[in-house]
């Protein structure tokens, strides 16, 4: 209607205003609540053209758009601002084509360019947390509203097998197992633990004997022992220590947590892991044997998380795969002038003009850093997929310069695609106990989460009842669906900008903006539909139609705006909020107004047909935000 009203106005502009007029000067916004009307079109732009006060103005488009559009019942100008009123027979026809048209709001597949998404990204020396799941279902949710809005869509993953952190996990196996009667070090199969938690413990293992031999590294050199560092380190040391000198407690800190870092660098343990990453690099057999070895058991266990979570990917890659392939574009980019080298033989950017910094790109002892690794990534995608339009980064606002730096290289490396990359930047998750650590081992892990929501789903759903005649099977797959659905909702509802603060007892409650409350409306309408028989919508064009009907009609027409905005922001929460506030017009109308019991048929026909419009964009929403829409609850 909007696209009517704005081509009928520029088609008369000269009957109207005497000159010929700039569509953006049409102007239309929601009207406000507590006036009458569907539709508002601003007229202070037209005020000057037609040489009158703002009322005289109103007026005059107003009439023009009664005499033009059928559909259009009245106009009313309000303090500058014309409201306009849509006919019954508008919202009726409305209300039949959502009904008619099986994916209203969607758009047709593969109209419009293919886009890649990057999530879960996981490392495989822990077990998937609650930091994961945010990223998780945000990728998963913005790839189903990515295909909803029209887009064909690649949903992937980089799984980061190489690095410092890897080896750290397989030298505290090695160092830190203890044997079975066997001879035999821990694993899956003998322990009974998932392979990704198994190899988690012993980069917590790692951590804790790292921090130990620090602090006793350090206590040797406050007492002028020297003996197992260089003189660089030696110096570095007193230099802290006459830093701290006349300082207050703050700075004092400061200085000292300089000093457990360049402790923490020179461990044994720590430089050992080092040597083990630079024989990874150089394929020494024994090494890339046990890291063979232990990343399998790391793929199992994350094979078993993402099954239960719903979530599947198109395309793996893996950073063993590519670092080599960005390490040639840096030694290619360092011919061309794109990067320089350092007298340690280290590779960097320059990238102080663009306002940023220098960014290290290889070491020294030629190993790929994580940037190097990106660079091939990127490029490895694109070489995949000729026909990719753009690349969804999903990654913690950590990362945000990383990828400013890595966009730019790109850039400068000769990718034109590289504009086309965004970073879908998201808060981290906080718990009532503050932010997690996971080389501490103070994480909340994504198994743990999920079997937790998923029990109080259960106690939840028992205590309300209504669900004796389902089977043992079918009340399993119902509190799987309220939990998890209960905890995907509750992260995605929110702004992927924002930090939030999870709260696991608050996700699956029934009452207001949560996953259940939602998932429990469709399971209502479902059972309301049942009931009701078929619907004839021949007759709705002969039903009265109230406020209340007409709200709801107007929210199921935004639909497609709200899938189109949220793919355009890649952001779900747009869905989630969208469904949520449906979802409570629709019980109010369902509490205000009879249904079944409605004795006239047209009138009843409109209701059921309406109901109908709104589970299906209930389930259809909730599909996007990966979530089941259960029929009984």
């Amino acid at each position: 209607m909007e696209q009517l009203i704005k081509s009928l106005i520029i088609e008369h502009a000269s009957d109207l205003f005497g000159q010929e007029i700039d569509a953006q000067m049409i102007q239309f916004q929601v009207t406000r609540k507590d006036v009458e009307g569907d539709l508002t079109l601003v007229v202070f732009p037209f005020v000057k053209l037609l040489r009158c006060s703002p009322m005289e103005a109103g007026q005059k488009l107003g009439a023009f758009i009664e005499n033009h559009v059928a559909d259009v019942e009245k106009c009313i100008v309000v303090n500058g601002f014309l409201n306009i009123v849509f006919s019954k027979a508008y919202w009726l026809n409305q209300l039949n084509e959502v009904f008619h048209t099986n994916q209203y709001g969607f758009a047709p597949a593969g109209s419009k360019p293919t886009m890649m998404v990057e999530y879960s990204s996981p490392n495989t020396n822990k077990p998937l947390h609650l930091g994961h799941l945010r990223n998780i279902f945000l990728g998963h949710s913005v790839s189903e509203i990515l295909k909803a809005d029209g887009h064909e869509v690649i949903r992937t993953q980089v799984i980061n097998d190489r690095g410092i952190h890897i080896c750290k996990s397989m030298l505290a196996w090695e160092r830190f197992s203890p044997l079975n009667e066997k001879g035999e070090r821990e694993t899956p199969s003998n322990t009974g633990l998932k392979g990704d938690k198994l190899v988690g413990k012993y980069y917590v293992e790692f951590d804790k004997n790292l921090q130990k031999e620090a602090k006793a590294l350090i206590a040797s050199w406050e007492q002028g022992d020297f003996s197992m560092c260089s003189d660089e380190v030696k110096t570095a040391f007193l230099n802290f220590q006459v830093a701290k000198e006349g300082k207050d407690e703050k700075a004092v800190q400061g200085i000292d947590d300089k000093i457990k870092e360049l402790a923490k660098n020179n461990t044994s343990i720590l430089l050992d892991a080092k040597e083990m990453l630079v024989k990874w690099e150089a394929r020494d057999p024994q090494v890339y044997l046990l890291w063979t070895t232990m990343n399998g058991w790391v793929y199992e266990g994350f094979a078993k998380t993402y099954e239960r979570m719903g979530v599947d990917f198109d395309k793996l890659y893996y950073e063993s795969e590519t670092f080599l392939l960005g390490k040639d574009q840096v030694m290619k980019g360092l011919k061309d002038g794109v990067f320089y080298q350092k007298q340690d033989g280290s590779v960097w950017i320059d990238l102080t003009n663009e306002g940023l910094d220098e960014k290290l790109v290889l070491r020294s002892d030629g190993t790929a850093v994580y940037m190097t690794q990106d660079i091939g990534t990127a490029i490895d995608r694109f070489h995949d997929y000729p026909s990719l339009n753009g690349m969804v980064y999903t990654v913690g606002n950590e990362q945000d310069y990383h990828f400013k730096v890595l966009f730019l290289i790109l850039k400068k490396l000769g990718y034109a695609w590289a504009e086309n990359c965004f970073h879908l930047s998201y808060g981290m998750v906080d718990l009532p106990t503050g932010k997690m650590k996971s080389r501490e081992g103070t994480v909340v892990d994504a198994d743990d989460l999920m079997e937790e929501v998923i029990e109080k789903a259960e106690e939840m759903t028992k205590e309300r009842g209504h669900i004796e005649s389902l089977s043992e099977e079918e009340r399993t797959n119902l509190f799987e669906q309220i939990g998890l659905g209960g905890l995907k909702y509750y992260l995605l509802k929110v702004d992927p900008k924002k930090r939030m603060m999870f709260n696991p007892e608050e996700s699956i409650d029934l009452t207001g903006n949560t996953g259940p409350f939602i998932q429990y409306a469709h399971a209502r309408i479902s059972t309301l539909l049942e009931r009701g028989g078929t619907i004839d919508t021949a007759e709705i064009q002969q039903a009265s139609l109230i406020h209340e009907e007409k709200e709801i009609i107007k929210l199921l027409t935004q639909f497609p705006h709200a899938i189109h905005e949220a793919a355009s922001s890649y952001s779900p929460a747009i869905i989630a909020n969208y469904i949520y506030d449906l979802v409570k017009h629709y019980n109010q109308f369902y509490q205000a107004v009879k249904i079944l019991s409605e004795e006239n048929a047209a009138n009843k026909n409109l209701r059921l047909a309406m109901s109908e419009c709104v589970r299906r964009s209930i389930q259809h929403s909730l599909l996007m935000l990966g979530i089941q829409a259960p029929v009984k609850m």
